[in-house]
């Protein structure tokens, strides 16, 4: 029996990341890698070589996105996957504590099991002297790459990068997250 290779650097994270996005019709739309070497305090010493891919896909609005990030460190790989969505003005979004409630149970219905599947709710002010009313909102339903899929190798990362981003579809098309959306534009 032929052992999968554990994935340990960040070019072959990506690739089987990019492999399992596109397999689900998202389609890259932007890459930028970043490599750190001067940390001070607890990270004193350590290197970091970092990517962050951004995924559109056909049929897909312009404000949704999926967002990567992976991270190459002295102390391993990490990353997650995370469904980017644009929302209405803070006026028409409503109690955040009911916001994020309601949103995680459209994720939680959605999303797989058994990972770590944070959400964010966050808002924007355009500019200091604006009306707070009008800030802009954005949700974030996120997936972490367990270490036992970076370990299990290619075929395990690129097999979870397609679930969640079929998981986000799911997101994307439930009737409970539409009341949550930022208006069609004319």
């Amino acid at each position: 029996m032929i052992r999968p290779e554990p994935l340990l650097t960040l070019e072959p994270l990506l690739e089987a990341v990019r492999e399992g996005l596109e397999g689900d019709g998202w389609e890259l739309s932007g890459l930028q890698k970043t490599t750190s070497y001067e940390f001070e305090g607890r990270w004193a010493g350590d290197s970091s070589r970092s990517a962050y891919l951004f995924f559109h896909a056909e049929g897909v609005p312009d404000w949704v996105s999926i967002d990567v990030f992976l991270d190459e460190t002295s102390r391993g790989l990490k990353g997650n996957l995370a469904l980017v969505v644009d929302g209405p003005e803070l006026s028409r979004v409503g109690d955040p504590a009911g916001v994020l409630s309601h949103l995680a149970g459209v994720a939680r219905s959605a999303l797989p099991v058994g990972y770590r599947t944070p959400l964010t709710l966050r808002y924007r002010l355009p500019r200091l002297g604006g009306n707070p009313a009008e800030s802009d909102t954005e949700y974030r339903f996120k997936l972490y790459i367990p270490p036992k899929a970076l370990s299990a190798g290619h075929s395990a990362v690129t097999a979870l990068a397609t679930s969640t981003a079929r998981a986000f579809r799911e997101i994307l098309n439930s009737q409970e997250l539409r009341p949550f959306l930022a208006p069609e534009e004319p």
